[in-house]
């Protein structure tokens, strides 16, 4: 590692930038790693807009005023019966950046134009060359071709807000939710000449908001403004020929691109995208009106790993509140199911815990941890001859240990084993005499709780210093990062689950083989992959949790409201 910071260029169309990009600045700027050197602003001529009267206008457009009619028509019918109501904050809203910039030397410059893209003047390419850039950091101008591409010694590095596998062009996250596909993509790329198809350095995946294209957006904006400082991080940590190893190694296989280029929709296209939101939010209200969604419980009592879903028995709850996140504890030849109760009346969770015996009777829950703010997931563990229990207490912004004194009921607060921190499903594992935690972390308010998984370890459990593992987040896909239970043996083997949440929150859940978990590196495969396929009346299933004979699973389940 040098001691000597990155040097980082910022190509701008203007200093007024959007909120996710003056966040990514500002993150730039107080890292230990890089210094913002040079702003370089686009000096291109804007077209004027002439202040002209109602009439003057109508006047010189009457040839598409019919076109720009219906297209309004349709902005106002989609922002009032769809997108009445966002919850994301505004990743678009404008803010001034200039403030951030007092250390930066500043050069304007103008562009040699085509059609689509931006060629740099040789004179201002010294200019840049001079500064001796390890990276430029392009949020603005248009597609860049020639030489700026190589003024900085690691390139031009570029959000491409699409998968590039699937989604080349644009506008950002409008197709992925107004056609709902099930995950939007985005990555971070060193720019080629070749459009949309540079050298990946980090690539995500966001399940799709198909009712709001604004938070569909605003989510994977706030999320991926961290892909440029985790890759500078790593670039200063192993150096510049491990970095560029790394990064041929990733983009080694060929990779074509078989889709149409994606562009603004023609009125024809958002009439008919417009229509089938409608009508998709009219069955879903009428839906909501004569059924209601409730997540259950289903258990099996098999020796052996039973993987047969249909033969699993449902634990229906009353139609007030639901149960979730089922973690066990065997103990005296009788086994605990912890799990979530959440109250509909309340709109808060808490931990109750179901008794079941080896022919699997059960009792009615029985609460045993309840706090002002929403609990989840309780992540149940035996050590040292002792019981443990790490609920979800994301609202709380910490991660929770709580030790059982008196079995099964009473639960006594240890320590927050990390603080300051939005995290959920956190879940322990102790391998190679190190204690390992996995949780789903949320780095910007805005960013998704499913998205990214992220790593620390141990050497003692009861402890406030965990250690972030240096690939964090590990996976970064909303198809598999948030944990779904406890990890297990099977046949010398270690696995993972882990949900699925890229058709909705808890629509799956997979088994992954964990290959290499070391302080350094870390490795997954995902193996086995259950969707709810084996009942017609299950919509939804994210929790997966064996111990000894008894496993049991929750699903979504729908019925008569």
């Amino acid at each position: 590692m040098s001691n000597k910071k990155l040097r980082v260029g910022v190509l701008l169309d203007d200093l007024q930038v959007p909120a996710w990009e003056h966040k990514m600045f500002r993150n730039i700027i107080d890292s230990d790693y890089a210094e913002i050197c040079l702003v370089v602003l686009n000096g291109n001529e804007k077209p004027v807009v002439e202040n002209k009267s109602i009439a003057s206008k109508i006047n010189n457009n009457r040839g598409r005023l019919f076109y720009l009619a219906i297209r309004k028509t349709l902005e106002v019918v989609y922002s009032t019966l769809i997108e009445r109501n966002t919850y994301l904050p505004d990743a678009n809203k404008s803010e001034n950046s200039e403030h951030l910039f007092t250390e930066a030397q500043h050069i304007k410059v103008r562009t040699i134009q085509s059609k689509w893209s931006d060629v740099f003047y040789e004179d201002d390419l010294q200019e840049i060359n001079s500064h001796q850039l390890d990276i430029l950091v392009r949020c603005g101008f248009r597609i860049l071709r020639g030489g700026i591409l190589n003024a900085a010694k690691y390139g031009v590095w570029s959000y491409h807000h699409g998968d590039n596998y699937k989604n080349r062009g644009g506008p950002a996250g409008y197709w992925e939710s107004m056609e709902g596909w099930p995950e939007t993509g985005s990555i971070l790329q060193i720019l080629t000449e070749d459009l949309d198809n540079g050298r990946v350095l980090y690539r995500s995946y966001s399940s799709t908001d198909v009712m709001s294209v604004t938070d569909n957006t605003s989510n994977y904006y706030w999320k991926s403004l961290s892909f440029i400082t985790r890759k500078m991080e790593e670039l200063h940590r192993i150096g510049g020929t491990s970095f560029l190893q790394k990064v041929d190694e990733y983009n080694r296989h060929p990779a074509f691109y078989r889709e149409r280029l994606y562009v603004n929709p023609t009125n024809s296209e958002m009439a008919r995208l417009v229509a089938t939101k409608v009508i998709k939010k009219i069955k879903l209200q009428l839906e909501q009106k004569f059924m209601m969604e409730q997540w259950i419980l289903l258990f099996h009592m098999k020796s052996e790993l039973s993987s047969s879903l249909w033969r699993y028995q449902k634990i229906i709850p009353p139609k007030d509140r639901f149960w979730a996140d089922p973690h066990i504890i065997h103990h005296n030849d009788m086994y605990y199911i912890y799990i979530e109760e959440y109250l509909y009346e309340t709109a808060i969770g808490r931990i109750s815990v179901i008794t079941m015996d080896s022919e699997g009777n059960y009792s009615e829950p029985e609460v045993v941890l309840e706090k002002p703010y929403h609990l989840s997931y309780p992540y149940v563990f035996e050590h040292e001859g002792e019981y443990y229990m790490i609920p979800e207490s994301y609202e709380n912004k910490t991660i929770q240990l709580y030790k059982c004194t008196e079995f099964p009921l009473k639960w006594e607060f240890q320590l927050n084993l990390k603080e300051n921190i939005q995290a959920v499903d956190a879940t322990l594992h102790r391998h190679d005499n190190k204690w390992w935690m996995f949780a789903n972390v949320v780095e910007h308010e805005g960013a998704s709780t499913w998205d990214e998984l992220f790593l620390y370890s141990s050497d003692n459990l009861l402890s406030t210093e965990w250690a972030p593992h240096p690939q964090n987040p590990i996976v970064s896909d909303c198809k598999s990062a948030r944990p779904a239970g406890s990890l297990f043996m099977q046949d010398g083997a270690l696995y993972r689950p882990s949900q699925n949440c890229s058709q909705r929150y808890g629509y799956g859940f997979n088994i992954s083989e964990v290959k290499t978990l070391t302080e350094t590196s870390y490795e997954e495969d995902i193996v086995s992959k259950v969707e709810p396929n084996w009942d017609k009346s299950l919509t939804g299933t994210h929790t997966f949790n064996r111990v000894k004979s008894l496993h049991v699973i929750d699903a979504l389940y729908k019925r008569r409201a």
